[in-house]
Order: structure tokens, then sequence, then C-alpha cells
């Protein structure tokens, strides 16, 4: 649609006393314009000046609230002739670069992220059941091929603790629920992340992952028959093994360090 063509969504009338920020009423104003018309990535948004006379704004704020877009990865500013807002789509690899920048002085625990883990992996299964096809279980068996052999050498040890979260990440692909998805996928992403973590993957000790290994055979052979019951059993005890073994692992990393 046509920049010009575009109306604004309504937005709140100035007062005296605000508890909100002008600029951050535009925002959400230019956000449901966005939505309500169905704007793709490249769609230009109204110019300045139509901005400024359809929200009774100054310059100064307009350029204010769109720099706030640009900044949440919705629109990209180009200037020059035909320049302007263009509508942007945020990638979860940007989002998720965000919320970890969040929880960077968080002082996150493996623990806790298996908290999370336990409870939402099995949810996650058992949505993923109805979208999976041959295509999906055949991904699923190739990164166990990652890992079931012992690794040759430091590289390959990486490259199998980075695929036995793939595993799971791939799981999540699947999922009919797309918030529980990205959940799911973040916290994959925290444990290939955080610094203890990292610790232990570049432990020289071989990893014990055969249990885990079975878990996962028996996980694609259950959503294989959509056994949602056995689906969430398996993978509920699947992530109470993987903590354990993770929790032991950090034990044995923080000793090391005390002993060297």
């Amino acid at each position: 649609m046509p920049a010009d063509d575009i109306p604004a969504a309504p937005v709140a009338p100035p007062k005296t006393r605000r508890l909100r920020k002008r600029t951050d009423e535009i925002v959400d104003a230019l956000k449901a314009t966005m939505i309500k018309h169905g704007l793709e990535p490249g769609d230009r948004l109204p110019q300045e000046k139509e901005l400024m006379s359809q929200y009774a704004a100054s310059k100064g704020t307009i350029r204010e609230a769109l720099k706030s877009l640009e900044v949440q990865g919705l629109v990209r500013m180009r200037t020059g002739p035909g320049g302007g807002a263009f509508v942007e789509r945020m990638s979860e690899r940007r989002a998720m670069s965000l919320l970890g920048n969040y929880f960077f002085a968080k002082q996150i625990t493996i623990a806790d992220i298996y908290a999370l883990r336990k409870a939402l992996e099995p949810i996650v299964a058992v949505s993923a059941m109805a979208n999976i096809d041959e295509a999906g279980f055949q991904r699923l068996e190739d990164i166990i091929t990652v890992y079931d052999h012992p690794a040759r050498d430091a590289e390959e040890r990486w490259a199998q603790r980075m695929a036995e979260l793939d595993f799971h990440t791939v799981v999540a692909e699947y999922s009919d629920n797309a918030l529980l998805s990205f959940q799911c996928r973040f916290l994959q992403r925290l444990l290939k992340d955080l610094a203890v973590c990292r610790d232990i993957y570049l432990h020289p000790q071989p990893v014990l992952r055969q249990r885990g290994i079975a878990f996962q055979r028996e996980l694609i052979a259950a959503m294989r028959q959509s056994d949602a019951a056995q689906v969430r059993q398996i993978m509920a005890a699947h992530m109470a093994h993987a903590e354990e073994q993770m929790l032991t692992l950090q034990a044995e990393v923080e000793q090391r360090f005390i002993e060297g």
C-alpha cells in the first residue's frame, strides 16, 4: 500500500500531565499502523512531514519516534532521494541477542535454565508432533550422528556439544506455538553462550552421552507414533538427566580450577 494512502492510527490527544512520553505514544501508533495495514519488509512509512501532520508533532518528536523504531529493529532509515523509514522484520537472531544482553549481568545459572527447560521442553515436543514430517525426523537422526561417537579432537568435541542442543532447536522449530518455541530456543542459545557452559563444553574429559542419545531415539519413536504421554515423559526424563550431567561437569570444572 502506498505510504500516502495509509491512514494514521489514533494517538491520544496531548494532555497537560502525561503518563507517557509523546514519542512513545507515536511509536505505539506506528506499530499499530504497520500491523493493521499488513505492511511488509521494504514498505515505506509516510514521509516525515506527513507524520508530523498526522500526529500533530514536531519534527524532533517524529524523528525520535522513528529512531526508536529503528533501534527496536522494526524500521530501517534510508537517506537521500527516495529515502525515509522502511519496514523491517526483526530476525530471531537479533531478538535473542537483545534479550541475551538483558540477562548478561543477571548471573543466570545452569540450574535456572534447566528449571525452565524441564517445564517447557516436554510441552514443546508434544506441540511439535502434529507438524514434524519425515524430513524433520531425518534432520533429528542426522544430528544424532554428529555425536554418537567419541570426539577426535577439541574442535569436534565442541561441535558435538553444539549439535546436542541443535537437536532440541529442531524439535522446537516444528511447534505450532511461536512463543513457546522461541522460549525453548532462547534457553538453548543461553546454554551455548553462557560462560560457565562454554567452560564445560571445552572440558577435555569425554562426555558419557549414550543415555542422552537413547532418550532422543525414544523421543523420535514416540513422536512418530503421536504418543503425547510418552513424548512428554521421555523429554522430562531427558531434561532431568541433562541437568544432572551439566551440574556434574560444572562441579568438575570448578574443582579443576581450584586445584589448578
